[in-house]
């Protein structure tokens, strides 16, 4: 029933989201009373942005610890995708910041107001020194978690922000061109959307229980079914568990004659299964003879799973 949570950080990896979540929260409020002070859209702009990382950070902390518990018989999967959960939800809040910041940057354009550049520039130079601090404190666990990843490239974005703050809040003092200031925040708020539109789909994919896309489904039905003594493989379902865990359930048919060979060749199918294809956790009811199985000839690509009733292995019946 347990499925433990591979290479999780404790300890250290824990302080580290601590302290960049602290820095990221007195940011937010210093980028914000300079946006108002100075009257730069995209000084809050950057603001808001840095407060989606702060936000994102303190739910990627709480689905870390949650991500943790072992499974029980209401979960029997565990927690682990907790943290999918909270990607999911950092994602769809940072297109919302996006759409929001396009609209105040248009209705900038519209009606232009005056911004202090020098108040812009102080604040997004000291944005950029914590950006950049929060950055290398996320950088490990960055490899392991979607959701910390995600900090860290949205980090690293604030910090070009900052940067493009920076140079609009220099133009403003050096020729008063304001217009910089909402074409910066249209930089920012494009880049944002951009982002967010790129990784939500991966958690959305592990949540549908999508097959990984570094799984090639037809080329794992085509070299299991090439081991010896195998007749058919079908209602192949392939899907993720976690960042770390595929997992795959199938139908396998075997020769009449191997029935006393089963244990070894299932064995050797989920062998080749992971040293293959990255497959550590496999379920296979084998059987023996002709295909028995109605509706074998769908083969599993595309095919229609009833009516759900416990998780990913709902769908398709088979006593194991």
């Amino acid at each position: 029933m347990s499925h433990a949570h591979h290479g999780v950080e404790t300890g250290s990896g824990d302080r580290r989201m601590v302290w960049a979540i602290a820095v990221n929260m007195l940011l937010t409020v210093a980028q914000i009373a300079g946006g108002i002070l100075s009257g730069s859209l995209s000084l809050i702009a950057d603001a808001l942005h840095n407060f989606s990382d702060a936000a994102s950070l303190i739910i990627a902390a709480a689905a870390r610890k949650i991500s943790r518990r072992p499974s029980d018989a209401s979960m029997t999967f565990g927690y682990v995708r907790a943290e999918v959960v909270a990607a999911l939800i950092n994602y769809t809040t940072l297109i919302v910041i996006g759409l929001y910041l396009v609209y105040e940057a248009i209705m900038r354009f519209i009606t232009p107001e005056p911004v202090e550049g020098c108040i812009v520039v102080v604040v997004a130079g000291v944005a950029l020194v914590v950006d950049a601090a929060t950055a290398l404190l996320t950088y490990t666990m960055s490899k392991e978690s979607m959701n910390i990843r995600a900090a860290f490239v949205h980090n690293v974005a604030d910090a070009l922000g900052s940067v493009g703050v920076i140079i609009a809040g220099t133009l403003i003092l050096l020729y008063d061109w304001r217009i910089v200031d909402p074409i910066v925040t249209l930089v920012i708020a494009v880049y944002i959307l951009w982002q967010a539109f790129a990784e939500i789909g991966g958690s959305i994919r592990m949540l549908m229980l999508g097959t990984p896309p570094q799984i090639d489904v037809p080329r794992l039905i085509e070299t299991l079914s090439g081991i010896d003594g195998v007749v058919d493989i079908h209602h192949v379902h392939v899907f993720a568990i976690d960042e770390r865990l595929v997992a795959m359930e199938a139908h396998v048919v075997l020769e009449e004659t191997r029935r006393n060979e089963s244990d070894m060749i299932r064995a050797q199918l989920k062998q080749v299964a992971q040293d293959a294809f990255g497959i550590a956790h496999s379920t296979l009811e084998v059987t023996h003879g002709e295909s028995c199985c109605a509706g074998a000839e769908a083969r599993a690509i595309g095919h229609p799973v009833a009516r759900p009733s416990h998780g990913p292995h709902a769908g398709h019946h088979h006593g194991h």
